[in-house]
């Protein structure tokens, strides 16, 4: 029987399990071929603790490190040890121990070992400049939807008051709606009155929005509207706030956003979201295979005894997926564009699976328009109808001729 040695990468390694309060931490060196010394020991996650855990690493000349962490624990560790080591942060799905002999300290051995043997696939961690990119789009996205949350509450309250006002116009806090919401907070009854602060042109007729506008709003729920359009107003300082901010950081990079924005369905801050997940370098990303892997825009692969179970897609970037999903929605609305065909064709699975696909060619597009600096370039709302032409047409014909026609077809000369 042939004896097979897996080859050693990496002379000297560490291993961490990193966790709130402690990190248990495995340094590894190979003294022979055959032979290793490992030692093992916990630090805590203060900056001084830290310190501590890089000197005691440098004792053994460790130079590359792996670590275990879930959550926002890896940032620590990271922000102080990234100059002095070659950091690689590993996902801990990927390193799974067999059930009822996982502990803290065979973790961080398991990974020391590991990683000296080139075993592990490193996460992508972006530069700080990008990390700061993703907490200003993260907890805007937070902000967007307290903001909807408020909204929905004006909603319920106005409903309690039996004001119809949200089914009368689409968006309440219009310039019309917001003026009427004022009023009725203030104690304005009459629905004529309210109906006249209306500006512009409204989809209902004068009647039927005095009608909508009946009811009857108590001390109480004058209170509550009060309070709730001031916390609206607040999120929205808040969201202009955000959004000047990333457009004072992304400036240098208004041309990759520029593109960015002329995909089908991709507005401004999706675009800012999309600079921000991927970064504006895509050398962590071989093809946009791996991207859309990565990001979990793609079916994933279960296949046993020969047969493919099931192609859900993987965990990814949650809030990469979030955006795109949303961008797919939006662009199914658009005319006559290659996105709102393929969304259409694809929504008798199931409008969810057809939001997914087309998020994801919305990704490709993204990771090609950010790696060659080119610009979108739609197929048009016909691209499958041409792609499919002989086909279709034969299909017509024949079935003519199974009525008793016979067909002779000739082109229309084409419009000057």
């Amino acid at each position: 029987m042939r004896r097979v040695v897996m080859e050693v990468l990496y002379p000297r390694v560490a291993g961490l399990d990193v966790h709130q309060q402690v990190i248990v931490a495995c340094r590894r060196r190979l003294l022979s071929e055959s032979q290793a010394e490992t030692e093992v020991e916990k630090f805590g996650t203060s900056t001084r603790e830290l310190k501590r855990l890089g000197e005691w690493l440098a004792q053994w000349d460790v130079q590359q490190v792996a670590m275990e962490s879930t959550g926002v624990l890896w940032h620590p560790v990271w922000n102080v040890l990234c100059e002095q080591f070659e950091l690689m942060l590993v996902n801990a799905q990927h390193l799974k121990k067999v059930p009822g002999r996982k502990s803290d300290v065979t973790d961080a051995e398991w990974l020391a070992q590991c990683l000296q043997f080139g075993l592990l696939r490193g996460s992508f961690v972006p530069s700080t400049q990008v990390r700061e990119w993703r907490d200003l789009t993260r907890q805007r996205t937070k902000l967007l939807d307290q903001r909807t949350s408020v909204v929905n509450r004006i909603h319920k309250t106005l409903e309690g008051c039996n004001i119809k006002l949200g089914a009368a116009i689409s968006d309440i806090f219009g310039a019309s709606g917001r003026a009427m919401l004022k009023a009725l907070s203030e104690g304005e009854a009459d629905a004529e009155r309210l109906a006249a602060l209306s500006t512009g042109r409204l989809q209902i007729s004068h009647d039927e929005l005095v009608a909508s506008l009946e009811g009857h709003v108590s001390e109480h729920q004058q209170w509550v509207l009060q309070h709730l359009l001031k916390q609206v107003q607040f999120l929205e300082q808040e969201i202009a706030a955000y959004d000047e901010r990333l457009r004072e950081l992304m400036r240098p990079f208004e041309a990759a956003l520029t593109r960015l924005d002329t995909i089908d369905g991709v507005g401004r801050r999706t675009a800012e979201v999309l600079l921000a997940e991927l970064g504006p370098e895509m050398a962590q990303f071989p093809d946009d295979e791996a991207v859309s892997k990565w990001a979990g825009m793609c079916p994933g692969n279960h296949e046993s005894a020969g047969k493919q179970k099931h192609g859900r897609t993987a965990k990814g970037n949650k809030w990469l997926r979030r955006a795109l999903v949303s961008a797919a929605h939006a662009a199914s609305r658009s005319k006559n564009t290659y996105l709102s065909a393929r969304f259409a064709r694809l929504a008798r699975g199931g409008k969810k699976r057809a939001a997914v696909a087309c998020g994801h060619t919305i990704l490709v597009a993204a990771y090609h328009i950010l790696k060659e600096e080119v610009e979108y370039r739609d197929l048009g709302g016909d691209y499958f109808e041409k792609r499919t032409e002989a086909q279709t047409k034969r299909r017509l014909v024949k079935q003519l001729e199974r009525l008793g026609y016979q067909v002779e077809l000739s082109r229309l000369p084409v419009a000057a």
